[in-house]
């Protein structure tokens, strides 16, 4: 279940490019933590977040899991962009 306080701005049908060029910080973790390395693969233009996951052998569990975290961080860069810009 996402956190209600989290505005949710990714989502397991949030395309694979889009995430790396809207939140570009949020590719080291795809790779890193979640082996999700078709970030570089030419289907990450048509490709899910949802699909590609799966593709890597991920569950449906693991991609709500997945999805929660990316949500968070990209709120905490969301936050601090917003302190600095004093809005």
């Amino acid at each position: 279940m996402i956190d209600k306080k989290i505005k949710q701005k990714i989502t397991k049908n949030t395309l694979i490019l889009e995430i790396a060029e809207r939140y570009p910080k949020l590719v080291e973790l795809l790779v890193e933590k979640y082996g999700l390395h078709c970030l570089g693969c030419s289907m990450s233009v048509v490709e899910t977040l949802e699909e590609g996951a799966m593709g890597y052998g991920m569950s449906k569990k693991e991609i709500e899991k997945m999805v929660l975290e990316l949500n968070k961080e990209a709120s905490r860069g969301d936050l601090k962009r917003s302190k600095k810009s004093g809005k």
